[in-house]
């Protein structure tokens, strides 16, 4: 305890960290008081009884727990980071397809500028589409007669508004996300959901409680299925953690009295390169069909296809919805390591692959093995994903099922070690011990 005691003191005592730190809890501050602000014309008491109950079990539900419950509260940041990421997506698949995108990506911070012009772009564009649909749920939506949205400010003004200021909360919080990564700690973007998760789990936690009290819930029964859980969650991200060593021979060379090289090294390559990037695509665009749904409320069948086929619970859903976080993992990881790439640096370096010749055989190899790797990475991260969906079988409620296994729990773990690295960073640059002085948080490094 006293080892993490003088750990914090010394973060205070960086003046730099201490100002990057209090910068980013002050813009979370702001998007969390944002999150409670209802947009102007809606009832907020009969929205707190109707959108959280006829959405928990929905994928509006998911998507209310990734805005903080910004959602159900019809705030202003209602749509949260989410249009952000889609933007982001779609154009990373641009990349990979349009030459002039892939020629932009290698421009360096010239072609980084132009693709982030763009994806605001593209915010914005998801934003106003994303937004219209809200408005038309809010304004279809009411309870025992009584509608959310007062018959008196319905019309084009209120339709118009409320796009406006939704989209605007979109684009407010993509700049305080990208201020939060130029002056903060840690991807603003994924700290913005971090605390968005974060914030909901004490009333999931204390209705959970409730039910269990109440006797609507069994307390042994319950407990032996998240144990379960614990261990499933545990054994998967351990698999995900695995990585595999190549060995890289690299010949001797002598330059003047000096023999460079004749050492043996290792690349290291991971099971699951992508990290959580491929759920959080695979989610956000698993939103976009209930965002379309939304456009008509009072088509039975529409309603019919986003409960049984779309909805969060469906085993529908959940098979979807494994299948490409499986091919977005094999996409990120395409993006984030390129097998040429390393097979040309060692060629130059001198260095090779026992058994294996340099340049494309090398370039092949890897793939092969990255390919083979990447395979059960991308499985294991299906499987937490969609572990909710199993769990609420079970009885256990959505709400607390979505913090305890798959997307939240990646997330929240991925993004507190990443923020934690770049905390650690700081304190070693400056001679202090971090809050690990060996082990995996280090070594990740």
């Amino acid at each position: 305890m006293s080892k993490l005691t003088e750990t914090f003191t010394n973060i205070f005592k960086i003046q730099e960290l201490r100002e990057r730190l209090l910068f980013t809890t002050l813009l979370l501050i702001i998007i969390r008081i944002g999150s409670h602000i209802t947009v102007p014309g809606v009832d907020a008491v009969l929205l707190a009884d109707t959108i959280r109950k006829s959405s928990e079990n929905t994928l509006f539900g998911l998507y209310d727990l990734f805005v903080g419950g910004a959602f159900s509260n019809a705030a202003i940041f209602a749509l949260g980071i989410m249009p952000y990421i889609s933007a982001s997506i779609v154009i990373q698949l641009l990349g990979a397809v349009v030459p002039y995108f892939a020629k932009l990506q290698k421009e360096g911070e010239e072609g980084r500028k132009k693709i982030t012009q763009y994806t605001r772009y593209g915010t914005v564009a998801i934003s106003l589409m994303q937004a219209t649909g809200v408005v038309a749920k809010l304004m279809s939506t009411s309870t025992a007669g009584m509608p959310i949205v007062p018959e008196a400010i319905r019309g084009p003004g209120f339709y118009l508004s409320t796009t406006i200021i939704l989209t605007t909360g979109t684009m407010f919080m993509m700049w305080l996300g990208e201020q939060i990564t130029e002056r903060g700690i840690g991807n603003g973007i994924s700290l913005i959901i971090f605390i968005g998760i974060v914030a909901r789990f004490p009333n999931a936690l204390l209705s959970e409680f409730q039910l269990v009290q109440g006797g609507t819930r069994n307390l042994i029964v319950e407990l032996v299925i998240l144990v379960l859980m614990g261990f499933i969650v545990a054994g998967v991200v351990l698999i995900t953690q695995g990585t595999r060593r190549i060995p890289v021979q690299y010949a001797k060379r002598v330059v003047g009295r000096k023999v460079y090289g004749g050492v043996t090294q290792y690349i290291p390559l991971r099971v699951n390169t992508a990290g959580v990037m491929p759920i959080i695509f695979a989610q956000s665009i698993m939103f976009v069909p209930q965002i379309i749904f939304s456009f008509f409320p009072n088509s039975e069948f529409i309603n019919e296809l986003s409960t049984n086929w779309f909805g969060y619970s469906s085993w529908s859903y959940s098979f979807v919805y494994a299948l490409m976080i499986i091919f977005f993992t094999y996409f990120y990881t395409a993006i984030a390591f390129n097998p040429k790439d390393v097979a040309d640096n060692m060629k130059k370096q001198g260095g090779f692959i026992p058994g294996i010749r340099p340049g494309t055989h090398t370039s092949e190899f890897v793939d092969n093995i990255l390919t083979k790797i990447t395979l059960p990475g991308s499985i294991a991260l299906a499987v937490i994903a969609i572990l909710p969906t199993l769990m609420i079988k079970f009885g256990v409620t959505p709400g607390f099922a979505s913090f305890f296994g798959g997307t939240s729990l990646l997330i929240v773990v991925g993004v507190a070690l990443d923020t934690l690295q770049q905390v650690e960073s700081h304190l070693l640059m400056r001679h202090y011990d971090g809050f690990m002085k060996s082990g995996k948080l280090r070594g990740r490094r």
